[in-house]
């Protein structure tokens, strides 16, 4: 049968187009360590830009004080995915049969991670730490590692405690409860501008996490196998954030008027401490230097196997 609208029956239907509802996205819950850190921020940055809505995702973002709370979102199923959680603590709960699932490296290298003390501290050094306090965020988390590490190489005797997120840490050190606060960019920039604090150790102070990825992107194991094209989705719209973070100023407008900050120090966060090599979510490296310091600070028992990996690693193809 043949229909033949005038002018007033396609206003009609424009107007009933207009008011038809969108088509539903597929909603991901996420778990991120970290909130501000200009590497944990690519959910952030692509769903207010538009990124992931254009691949049919909307993203419920759960700010958590570090790896190793991330990991348990993970694990809980709580979360579908999990990001900045630490290299070896994946690896650690993987081999005691958590289900967890590496979809991605977050950050190869640890520069953008610093330890410092208030201005008027006697420390002057790493060596200078014999019986004091050394923060890191929570257990599993790549500060965790870095500070297990500093500890084993420069044979420190520095007592490592869990402080949660940066903000909570400058509290804990200004006021005198802890000794050596973490932070991570854009976090401490002012503070160091200002010489209330001091650096004294940077994450690669480590020297086995140089040439390492520190922090990976985690699925929940079910969740991969059970959405795994709404996974494959994801990291298609990871990947293109990445892209528009580095090649598009309009990020760094995105992430300075989210958190509040200058656009001059949203660029020196960007520009001084993370390379996009160090956030590419496809690399991940120093597997073989992983696994033997893995053993060594008690994370694993023995190195996984070939087999293990494979079943750990499962990054989605670009």
């Amino acid at each position: 049968m043949l229909i033949i609208l005038n002018r007033r029956g396609f206003a009609l239907l424009a107007m009933l187009a207009a008011s038809a509802p969108a088509l539903a996205q597929d909603k991901l819950k996420v778990a991120t360590g970290q909130r501000g850190n200009w590497d944990t921020s690519v959910g952030e940055i692509g769903q207010r830009a538009g990124i992931f809505k254009k691949h049919g995702l909307e993203l419920e973002i759960l700010y958590t004080q570090g790896g190793g709370e991330t990991q348990q979102a993970v694990i809980s199923g709580a979360t579908d995915i999990g990001i900045g959680a630490g290299t070896m603590g994946a690896i650690g709960v993987y081999s005691k049969g958590a289900p967890v699932r590496i979809i991605g490296a977050e950050t190869t290298g640890a520069s953008d991670l610093f330890w410092y003390v208030r201005a008027d501290s006697p420390i002057k050094s790493l060596q200078d730490t014999a019986g004091k306090t050394i923060a890191f965020s929570t257990r599993g988390s790549s500060t965790d590692s870095i500070v297990a590490a500093l500890i084993r190489e420069y044979k420190l005797t520095a007592k490592p405690t869990g402080t949660g997120s940066p903000p909570s840490t400058l509290t804990q050190v200004m006021s005198g409860q802890v000794d050596i606060g973490w932070a991570a960019p854009p976090f401490g920039l002012e503070q160091l501008d200002r010489k209330e604090i001091r650096i004294i150790a940077s994450g690669n102070d480590a020297a086995v996490f140089k040439g390492q990825t520190v922090r990976t992107v985690i699925a929940n194991a079910q969740v991969l196998k059970d959405r795994m094209p709404v996974i494959e989705r994801y990291m298609k719209a990871y990947r293109e954030t990445v892209d528009f973070m580095y090649a598009d100023d309009k990020a760094l407008e995105v992430y300075a008027a989210w958190l509040g900050i200058p656009l001059p120090l949203a660029r020196r966060t960007r520009d001084d401490f993370f390379p996009k090599a160090a956030i590419d979510p496809d690399m991940i490296v120093g597997l073989d230097l992983v696994m033997p310091d893995a053993v060594a600070m008690k994370f694993i028992t023995a190195p996984l196997t070939k087999a293990q990996l494979d079943e750990l690693i499962q990054i989605p193809p670009r």
